[in-house]
């Protein structure tokens, strides 16, 4: 099964996890991008529920999304990708303090301080990088990349020159996710 993890105020349908659903399931491949909370504790719950309840788990996360599948992975022992990742969520998201917006219906929801604390306790120190691809693009305007690559320095790593955020022109590495799925 393969769980796409979405970003901070997004869901489970958008851009992004469908170009991935319609992929993987024309492959034959188990997919699923549930709409998880905003709330930290709430999202890792139904996450591990989620693993629990799946054989041969495999996780895709962007944004707040990888560093979900960052902390999953290591503690499940999991294959991740990771489109440009969030690794150090507790500080950049001090930026969108107070009420925010959900992409998904434009509702408003607020975002604490007791959030970022929450985050605090899913930092993760890897142990098997070689569980991990990482796809960055240098012209994220939210996050810089050699974040990720610092804390990933020796995980298989994609880099392209400009893009943005949403990772511009995903589909072009959907078939070297399905190669590191497959990989042992």
């Amino acid at each position: 099964m393969i769980i796409y993890i979405h970003g901070f105020g997004s869901h489970g349908l958008g851009m992004k996890a469908d170009a991935f659903r319609e992929y993987f399931q024309s492959r034959g491949k188990s997919f699923i991008a549930p709409s998880l909370s905003y709330i930290p504790e709430l999202a890792i719950q139904t996450l591990e529920e989620l693993i629990n309840s799946y054989n041969d788990v495999q996780l895709i996360g962007s944004s707040l999304g990888g560093f979900y599948a960052l902390h999953l992975a290591q503690k499940y022992n999991l294959k991740a990708i990771l489109i440009n990742p969030s690794i150090y969520p507790q500080i950049t998201l001090k930026r969108v303090l107070g009420e925010t917006t959900h992409f998904y219906d434009l509702s408003h929801f607020e975002w604490t301080i007791q959030h970022l604390l929450m985050l605090q306790k899913y930092e993760t120190t890897i142990t098997d990088e070689r569980n991990f691809l990482l796809l960055l693009q240098k012209d994220d305007d939210l996050l810089d990349y050699r974040e990720a690559m610092s804390k990933l320095p020796q995980a298989q790593q994609i880099v392209e020159e400009g893009g943005s955020h949403g990772f511009d022109g995903i589909e072009r590495h959907f078939e070297k996710s399905l190669q590191f799925f497959q990989e042992e």
